[in-house]
Parts: structure tokens; C-alpha cells; sequence
């Protein structure tokens, strides 16, 4: 099954690859070079010897730089949804663009390669038994789930109610003692860690995938993004699914087809329902009539949001053609600091943003235009440097996503939720990049709270020399 899926994958690149190369006005090579550059991004992330992270960061590019590209070139003119700011459509400012990714992309790839010398995940899925947060749960499974679902929906309701965090929101209420910067770590991955743990420990139990494995975590990722205001619940969804799925398949085991196709309906309906909602919600606040916005928030359901929602290709277009890169715009970029309701310098300087809009009630609402990694890295005007920042920054995921392994508790899928996290945070970069301390920050606590906690209770359910 999995060599029919590679195959129809590879025949449907091959022939939007040919109906995009034809109406590609640059030079073949250049619309070559990205294609075979992205692709192999793409099918490195799912090889014996990939990690997690290859696996997003292959998923995200492919998606917002070789899929949309192409698709767009192939059936739409050309056209962008995205403003590309200077990017005048030439032959040349379409060779720039795609050199200038084929160039970090290839830097990721390189990464990849180098690192699989020094790590990869053993053939089967280290068991659980022994640790002392498995143990706990064990112990106390339907309380712990219980309280579990009751901390999410507390924590999503009070989030709306309040509007401690919300995407593209100002935050209306700061609460004592930073709680608001809890609430944001919850909301993203925090609650999600404890669905890792959940799905990890289920299927140890079961030695499969159970009920308890799909509906707590689906309804978290459910009430958490709808929280946020945010359409990304298919993000740490899939993370848990790929992490559960690899588990199993390390167990040399096969998902019923009945829990297959329970797990698939679930994701479809909620995953659905969010979306709708956050746009009902998202159209309200920005002072549209109800009877609008329900009719725009079902519209919206509909629209192409597997290729214009990722960040990619048209950061690089707007970038390469811009007469303003040098060092002083990248260190201008890295000292940029946040600022609710104010532009970002990529909304300023790069595009003639639609958050320009007068008619945007910024004392409510704080929208940015986010041009990604690979633009980003490509503000100083140099390919060396792109490539070795790209470089530097695959083998930095790489090291976090091992350090989550060996003190995480060997935990495959809350490896692939962090991963997952790291990847959408690369793709999605270029505002206020000197904040970014604070999320891979949380995500080493996190993982140090969960080691501190196994560790602990490894003491009281195994004895002191499970701690070694």
C-alpha cells in the first residue's frame, strides 16, 4: 500500500511538474533544479533513517514553495494570492526566486544528511513500562483523562471568554504573575504534550491504537484552535497521528480498519467545524453582519487553503526582487521588537500589505504578513549565507528533536508533536525573530516538566534504580 501511495505521488508530481514547466517563463534548469530540490525534501522525510522533523519541514515546503508554485504557474496565470511586492513577472525575477529557494531548501536537505550519520530512531518503539509517569496513568487512566478534558475545555473557554490568546488579536486581558504567557504555552502545545503522553501510553496499554488514543486528544487539538481563533487544527493532529501511526508500525502491528475509519470521520467533522467556526468568529470581529458571516464562514470552508495558507514562495518572489537587501535590513529585522496593531518591517518594506487597510480596528486586531525562513535568511543578499543559516538552523531542530527523545521518555509521538512545532515555526518566520528563545525556550522546559514528573514518580512506582 505505502509503494502505491509513493508511486501515485510520484506520477501526480511528474505531470504538474510538466504542465508548470511548460509555462514557465524562466529557464528550465532554474524550475528543474527546484523541483528535484523540493521533492527530495519531501521524500527524505519519509525514509527509514528520517526523524520528524524531516518529515514536517519536508511536508511545509513542499507545500507552501513547489505545490503552490506550481499549481499557480500551471492553472492560474501565474497569479499569486499572496502580494509579491516587486516581483515584476520577468524571466529573471522568476530564475531569482527559485534560485534563491532551491538554494535553502538544498541547505535543509544537507542538514538531513548529515545528521543521519549521527542519529536516527531505532526499528521498534523503546517500551514504557517502566516509567513512572506510564505507571501513574496506568494507576489512575479514566480520572486522569477525565481531568484532562475538563483542563482543556476550562482553559479554551476562559481563553475566549477573556481573550488572554487569540491569532491576530490583541490581547484584552493580561492576567498577574505572567499567566498569560501560560495560557499561550498551553493553548499551543502545552495541553498537546499531555495528548502525546495519552496516545503513547494507550497504545502501550493496548498494544493498538484504542478510542482513548483518538477522541481526548482530537478534542483538545478542537477546543484549543478554536480558542486561538486559529484554522490550524490539522497541525498537532496529524503531528500525534504520525507519531501514534509510526509506534504501532514499530510494533509490527495493523490499525483496525474500524478504528481507521472512526479516527478519519472524527478529524473530518471537527476539523470542519473549527474552521467554520473561527471564520464565523474571525468575520464578526472585524464588524461584519452576522447573516454575512455565517454565509462567509461556510464559503470559506471550500477555499484553497491547502496551497495559499502556507507561508513560502511568495516571501522569496517579494524578497529576491527587492533593491533594498543588505546587512543593514537583516540587522534592522533581527532587532525588530513587538508591537500590537503596528505593521511588521516585512509588511512595510517588502509588500504592499493588505493589513494596510484603514478600516482595521487595531486597538482589536494585530495582523502580519510572515515572508519565512528561506526569505528571511535571504535579507543580507547572500547565497553563502542563506545556505549556511539554513544549514545551522536543520541541524539545531535536529539537536532539540534528540534532546526531547532521551529526556521525553523515549516518547515517539511526543517527539513528532515537537517536531511538528519547530518545522511550522521555520516555515513561519520572520517577525520579531529575537522572540523566538521564547518558544524553543518553553519546549525545553516542557520537556524538562515531563522528565521531572517521570522521574518522581519512577520513585514511588519502580524504586531508585529505574532512575539510572
Amino acid at each position: 500500500m505505502i509503494r502505491v501511495v509513493y508511486l501515485l505521488c510520484a506520477v501526480m508530481i511528474g505531470v504538474l511538474s510538466i504542465a508548470a514547466g511548460l509555462r514557465y517563463q524562466g529557464h528550465w534548469s532554474a524550475y528543474l533544479a527546484f523541483t528535484l530540490i523540493v521533492n527530495a525534501l519531501l521524500f527524505n522525510g519519509f525514509w527509514k533513517r528520517a526523524i520528524y522533523f524531516d518529515t514536517f519541514i519536508g511536508i511545509f515546503v513542499w507545500l507552501g514553495f513547489w505545490l503552490k508554485f506550481s499549481v499557480r504557474l500551471a492553472f492560474m496565470s501565474g497569479l499569486f494570492h499572496e502580494p509579491v511586492g516587486a516581483f515584476d513577472g520577468s524571466p529573471e525575477a522568476f530564475d531569482s526566486a527559485l534560485n534563491v529557494s532551491s538554494c535553502g531548501i538544498a541547505a535543509l536537505l544537507a542538514a538531513s544528511l548529515v545528521r543521519q550519520r549521527f542519529f536516527c530512531y531505532p526499528d521498534e518503539p523503546p517500551a514504557c513500562t517502566q516509567s513512572g509517569l506510564f505507571q501513574f496513568y496506568k494507576g489512575h487512566r479514566k480520572l486522569l483523562i477525565g481531568a484532562f478534558l475538563g483542563a482543556v475545555v476550562l482553559v479554551a473557554v476562559s481563553n475566549a471568554w477573556l481573550g488572554i490568546y487569540q491569532r491576530g488579536m490583541v490581547v484584552q486581558t493580561v492576567l498577574p504573575f505572567g499567566m498569560n504567557g501560560v495560557y499561550k504555552w498551553l493553548l499551543q502545545f502545552g495541553l498537546a504534550s499531555i495528548s502525546a503522553l495519552i496516545v503513547r501510553f494507550e497504545i502501550e496499554l493496548n498494544r493498538n491504537v484504542s478510542t482513548w488514543a483518538v477522541f481526548p486528544p482530537l478534542l483538545e487539538c478542537f477546543f484549543s484552535n478554536v480558542s486561538l481563533l486559529s484554522r490550524g487544527m490539522v497541525l498537532n493532529a496529524s503531528a500525534l497521528m504520525l507519531g501514534g501511526f509510526r509506534v504501532v508500525a514499530g510494533m509490527r502491528n495493523r490499525i483496525p480498519p474500524k478504528m481507521v475509519a472512526i479516527a478519519i470521520a472524527t478529524f473530518v467533522v471537527l476539523f470542519a467545524t473549527s474552521v467554520v467556526a473561527v471564520n464565523y468568529f474571525r468575520t464578526v470581529s472585524l464588524g461584519t453582519d452576522k447573516s454575512a458571516a455565517v454565509v462567509y464562514s461556510v464559503n470559506g470552508l471550500a477555499r484553497p487553503l491547502v496551497i495559499d495558507r502556507w507561508v513560502g514562495i511568495e516571501g522569496v518572489m517579494a524578497v529576491s526582487s527587492s533593491k533594498r537587501l543588505g546587512w543593514d535590513l537583516w540587522h534592522e529585522a533581527l532587532a525588530e521588537k513587538y508591537q500590537e496593531g503596528q505593521l511588521s518591517i516585512y509588511d512595510r518594506i517588502f509588500i504592499d500589505s493588505p493589513y494596510r487597510n484603514p478600516s482595521i480596528d487595531r486597538s482589536k486586531h494585530h495582523f502580519v504578513s510572515l515572508p519565512g525562513l528561506v526569505a528571511f535568511f535571504y535579507y543580507p543578499g547572500s547565497m553563502g549565507f542563506l545556505f549556511a543559516g539554513l544549514f545551522v538552523l536543520g541541524l539545531a531542530a535536529a539537536g532539540l528533536e534528540y534532546f526531547t527523545y532521551r529526556l521525553g521518555g523515549r516518547n515517539w509521538v511526543l517527539c513528532s508533536l515537537f517536531a511538528q512545532v519547530i518545522a511550522f515555526r521555520y516555515v513561519s518566520f520572520g517577525y520579531v525573530p529575537g522572540q523566538s528563545y521564547l518558544l524553543f525556550g518553553t519546549l525545553v522546559l516542557n520537556v524538562l516538566i515531563i522528565l521531572a514528573a517521570n522521574r518522581l514518580l519512577a520513585v514511588h512506582y519502580c524504586g531508585r534504580r529505574q532512575l539510572a
